[in-house]
């Protein structure tokens, strides 16, 4: 079928990282993570078929890597023209690399009519190696807890979806000035990290089965934020060594702090950071919030109130054929 006027336009949530559960791999599985999907930021680009492979846009040369790594092994004598209309920060702790190469080669998929499922993608793009939080959130969206990685994981499969309270908000705090790691660097980090005890990993397990979980069922905004700092705590502390503390950014540092002696029960970092974030019960509540730390924070700091997002991505195909 010609593909002359047909265009496909991926929209791809962005997601915060909560932390991994078990770094110790004693039960021959790694990590395990949990992360929550985002509203509000998103990468959204539309593809077409082109002549050449060219793209415009932020974050325009990693589309056309990925790009190109899909044309070549699924579709050779293909071109692609990437409009990317927005994009989710780079090395910020908001999953944007897979986000970007997930809406790209889906766009492309689409385009073309290639029958490539999600996880060709991610193994394809690498991403995925470590957490499937990721990949869940371009999926399904909402709250999310992965199963860690076998020794056949492709993936990290999601073992709990669960959709958050409508009604609550999330405060993120962005530092510019600083990014988190990323690329060789983090690779590096995890190969020098030592096995997690296994006190800690068992901690942090019973942690999510029996405070983070039940919490979200019953909306206590209180019981599922005190676990998701204490989350935050033991896995920041592990990986204290390898980002300076146990936040990237010591102006986030002290920014959930403060949250911390407003009353605000979930507090943390995504990811390697530096972006960090505070669970609050309500938008009135959150803008309130950061009104007041606008005020009382250093000027380098960004706080956004932003709501999660229960849905995985959006593919929408269009066609201007008569």
């Amino acid at each position: 079928m010609s593909q002359i006027g047909k265009a496909v336009t991926v929209t791809a949530p962005a997601r915060i990282h909560l932390g991994f559960m078990d770094m110790n791999g004693e039960l021959g599985r790694n990590f395990g993570g949990l992360g929550l999907t985002l509203a509000g930021f998103n990468t959204r680009l539309t593809v077409s078929a082109s002549d050449e492979i060219t793209a415009t846009g932020p974050s325009s040369k990693r589309a056309m890597k990925y790009a190109k790594l899909l044309l070549e092994k699924y579709a050779p004598d293909r071109s692609v023209n990437i409009e990317i209309h927005e994009a989710i920060p780079s090395h910020a702790g908001l999953g944007s690399g897979t986000q970007m190469g997930l809406a790209v080669c889906s766009a492309i998929a689409h385009l073309f009519d290639l029958d490539i499922d999600i996880t060709a993608i991610a193994k394809l793009t690498d991403r995925g190696a470590r957490s499937g939080i990721g990949v869940g959130a371009f999926q399904q969206g909402g709250f999310i807890v992965d199963g860690g990685r076998g020794g056949k994981t492709i993936v990290p499969p999601v073992i709990c979806r669960m959709a958050f309270p409508e009604q609550w908000r999330l405060i993120l705090i962005f530092d510019n000035q600083k990014i988190g790691l990323n690329g060789s660097s983090e690779k590096s980090a995890f190969k020098k990290l030592p096995p997690m005890d296994p006190g800690i990993s068992g901690n942090l397990c019973r942690t999510v089965l029996m405070r983070v979980l039940p919490a979200l069922v019953e909306s206590n905004i209180q019981d599922f934020g005190k676990g998701i700092t204490h989350v935050q705590q033991m896995v920041g502390d592990y990986f204290a060594n390898y980002q300076g503390g146990r936040f990237s950014s010591n102006l986030v540092a002290d920014a959930l702090s403060w949250m911390e002696d407003q009353g605000i029960t979930g507090i943390g970092q995504s990811s390697w950071g530096p972006t960090g974030f505070a669970l609050v019960e309500n938008e009135v509540e959150a803008n309130r919030l950061v009104k007041k730390a606008t005020k009382a924070s250093n000027k380098e700091l960004i706080f956004e109130v932003c709501q999660a997002s229960n849905k995985g991505a959006s593919i929408e195909i269009s066609s201007n054929e008569a």
